[in-house]
């Protein structure tokens, strides 16, 4: 039907004959010649409409409305040098039709303009009502080409390193560690229930078990939780696993992995090895186990400088086991008013979405004098404000901005306002502007945190993550009291202050594995009933394996400069899981209901 692509035509091909299809992107009569820009997904070329050609050619082209879908034949030939488009890649051709037919008119009215001289704004909303539409505009074109050159590396990168891709089932058995699971009744096992996978873990581990070594998989995932920018209810994960590979060799495989991925689609050489930091730095530092390092502004501790003065809120903190933590605004005296932290404030507005209280503030003049409200600066010593300016390195002119409370409270407070003021300040680019690619792998993670409202605790990653060595010991009569203080031996790959993915190496030893599950509270007899298919499989001579999972869609978020991930996928649900094209979820019939035994017990809320 075609010959080539509207937007593969070059200076080589004038003087050929071709055949082109695509769509009307827009149509201009220029004194008696209309011009016809033809897109299709390779990009555009002008046909030229001459009435010599043939008056009937002529008429079909002057009723020709965009987004109409032709077929055309012609002859392609230089443009006249006051016509050359240097901006565009067939620029210094044409094709002079010589044949015209409609493959298909537009007979409904276009809810929004597609074309590539046209694209303006349009609402979220009603580019997914229409994705189909959405999907021919240039932004989405670009995007889902660079989605696919992405997994595409990634693919050649790990077969290159002798992995193998293997699909694991969609369709498994629902476990209590993690997000809630999308849950999926079986009409066969009357009563009895699917759930869509989180993630391939336990199979890829498996796969370990079963002597495939080098495992990897483009994934489809689901999870049935509150969404964000950059969450969706099902998403895809590049997934892989590995045998008799330490975690050095794991990471710096996957540096390279990453650096295949930023060389094909941006042309970057990323410098390797990427920095590396502990979890418990990375929160002592940024607040954060997911820092943006492209910025300063860290968290300083000064609890032990701050713990006896006269202002209860910071003293009364230290004493109940929390922290006093700051961070320096540099010039934001000039660049930060006191309206802006005090309650009502945007900066104080983001402290409080994040549970704290307040912020309290401190400016600092020349001389190394201070200005803050009376409680903090009648309640300083001289010694203790040199002690405060000399840990925090603040300066005149400098703003200081505390959190105190509970630590984990302060960390996410002043994670919450830095990352604000790194964006309000300029101090590092929009997403659409970004050249600045930070990563950072965070190791160290704790096994375990306590989860207060269940007075228990659960894994910080999942329970398979194998513990460090070190922490351990050799005696399995000790795992039980040194299990909770353990670190794992885990790892997140962080750009930007976003996580791309993570991983940990696997536990491989069947009582250890006993032992993890009955630390986050799983009885025995519970643990067989989940998991006993993996330990059986541990008992079976488990090499010592890992692995890590990206996800695919926030890599590509990132690589385009969208601000959401719904920009990185073809079709999309909104923040309420809902597919606005389809109009999924929907009703199903009662028949289907109780063909599934299942009944509906829902009600619309009045």
């Amino acid at each position: 039907m075609r010959s080539n692509g509207c937007g593969n035509l070059r200076s080589e091909h004038i003087a050929s004959n071709v055949q082109l299809c695509g769509w009307v992107d827009r149509c201009r009569d220029h004194g008696g010649v209309i011009f016809i820009d033809l897109r299709d997904r390779s990009g555009t070329v002008q046909i030229t409409v001459d009435p010599d050609q043939g008056a009937e050619l002529f008429k079909t082209a002057e009723n020709l409305r965009n987004e109409t879908v032709l077929h055309i034949s012609g002859r392609v030939r230089a443009r006249p040098d006051e016509s050359i488009n240097s901006k565009l890649g067939t620029g210094e051709i044409e094709v002079l039709a010589d044949a015209l037919k409609v493959l298909n008119p537009v007979t409904g009215t276009m809810p929004f303009t597609v074309s590539i001289h046209d694209e303006e704004p349009v609402k979220e909303e009603l580019r997914l009502r229409h994705r189909y539409l959405d999907l021919r505009r240039e932004r989405m074109r670009r995007n889902l080409h660079l989605r696919h050159a992405t997994i595409k590396t990634a693919r050649r990168f790990l077969e290159d390193e002798g992995f193998i891709e293997v699909e694991t089932p969609v369709l498994t058995r629902s476990t209590p560690e993690g997000a809630r699971d999308y849950l999926v009744p079986s009409r066969v096992c009357g009563g009895e229930w699917f759930a869509l996978p989180q993630s391939p873990q336990l199979f890829k581990q498996l796969l370990m078990v079963g002597g495939l070594e080098r495992y990897y998989q483009v994934a489809r995932c689901f999870r049935d939780e509150d969404l964000r920018a950059d969450r969706q209810p099902e998403f895809t994960q590049l997934d892989m696993e590995m045998s008799f590979m330490s975690q050095d060799e794991i990471l710096d495989l996957n540096e390279r992995l990453i650096a295949a991925i930023w060389k094909a689609t941006k042309g970057i050489e990323l410098p390797l090895p990427f920095p590396r930091m502990t979890w418990h730095e990375a929160m002592n530092r940024y607040g954060t186990d997911r820092p943006d390092t492209r910025y300063g502004m860290e968290l300083n501790d000064v609890s032990d400088i701050v713990k006896d003065v006269g202002f209860k809120v910071f003293s009364g903190a230290v004493a109940a086991g929390g922290s006093v933590k700051c961070i320096v605004v540099s010039g934001g005296n000039e660049s930060v008013s006191n309206v802006r932290i005090k309650p009502g404030g945007d900066i104080f507005s983001e402290a409080q979405t994040a549970g704290a209280g307040g912020l309290a503030f401190i400016r600092v003049r020349d001389a190394d004098e201070i200005d803050s409200i009376g409680a903090i600066k009648d309640n300083l010593s001289n010694k203790q404000k040199a002690a405060l300016l000399k840990c925090t390195g603040a300066k005149a002119g400098d703003l200081i901005l505390f959190g105190a409370g509970d630590t984990a409270t302060v960390n996410k407070a002043l994670d919450r306002v830095r990352q604000f003021l790194g964006h309000e300040l300029a101090l590092i680019p929009n997403d659409q502007d970004n050249n600045l690619w930070q990563f950072l792998w965070v190791v160290d993670f704790p096994m375990f945190e306590l989860n207060v409202d269940e007075n228990r605790l659960e894994a910080l990653h999942h329970p398979f993550c194998a513990p460090n060595q070190e922490d351990l010991g050799d005696d399995p009569d000790a795992w039980i009291e040194r299990l909770p203080k353990s670190r794992a031996q885990a790892y997140d790959l962080v750009l930007n202050g976003l996580e791309l993915g993570g991983g940990s190496l696997r536990i491989h030893n069947a009582e250890l594995q006993r032992q993890v599950l009955q630390t986050i509270g799983l009885p025995l007899e519970e643990a067989n009933q989940q998991f006993g298919f993996l330990i059986d499989a541990l008992e079976m001579g488990a090499p010592p394996h890992g692995g890590l999972a990206f996800g695919m869609d926030r890599i590509v978020m990132l690589l385009t400069g969208e601000e959401s991930i719904r920009d990185t996928i073809a079709f999309p649900k909104t923040q309420q899981a809902r597919c606005l094209m389809t109009q999924a979820p929907a009703d199903v019939s009662n028949h289907q209901l109780q063909e599934l035994h299942v009944e509906s017990t829902w009600s619309d809320p009045e």
